[in-house]
């Protein structure tokens, strides 16, 4: 099997609209993407996987692959995730028809899918993620801008708030992590 660099540079080679980033994410990321994930009920969906860096954090953090669903639009970086990941269910969908795939009350939805500066992929991203997840749910976001990746007219609109996790400078480019979570009323 490739490695996941090899696949990574073919597939942003030959789908550069689709493959927006310049290097699959570091180890030190996907350990403060999938930062509690232990205690999170319910399904979890990661959706933009990529080759995996974040859905091998989050089995390592004791999450059952039946557990996990992941939303993946590339058909060659679904075989891989397929071949590596047994047992997790790995759909080859875009993130927004979350809504479609027959989950609800979803503890935690994580996204390497770029939204920044993107309000129709956030409402159509975001949004629909809101509407299956639990309350309590967490929508955990990577960045490479310096702050929130929605903003904060759109926060008020999907009536979430959010919390910066982390910066992360051991990763190309430098990552910032941020979670959302519905405002509770």
């Amino acid at each position: 099997m490739p490695s996941d660099f090899a696949v990574f540079l073919g597939q942003m080679m030959r789908r550069p609209t689709e493959v927006v980033a310049i290097a699959p994410s570091s180890n030190a990321v996907a350990r403060r993407m999938t930062e509690g994930l232990d205690r999170i009920q319910g399904p979890i969906v990661e959706i933009g996987p990529g080759t995996g860096s974040f859905t091998k954090a989050i089995l390592e953090r004791g999450v059952a692959p039946e557990r996990l669903t992941l939303m993946e639009m590339n058909p060659v970086f679904c075989e891989t995730l397929r071949q590596k990941f047994p047992g997790v269910t790995v759909l080859n969908r875009p993130a927004q028809e979350i809504e479609q795939i027959g989950l609800t009350g979803i503890g935690a939805v994580i996204s390497g899918v770029p939204v920044l500066a993107r309000p129709q992929i956030q409402r159509e991203v975001v949004g629909r993620a809101l509407r299956v997840m639990a309350a309590k749910g967490e929508f955990v976001q990577i960045t490479y801008s310096p702050g929130a990746p929605i903003s904060d007219q759109m926060q008020a609109e999907l009536g979430v708030s959010v919390e910066k996790r982390a910066t992360v400078w051991a990763n190309l480019p430098p990552a910032r992590v941020f979670v959302f979570r519905r405002i509770q009323h």
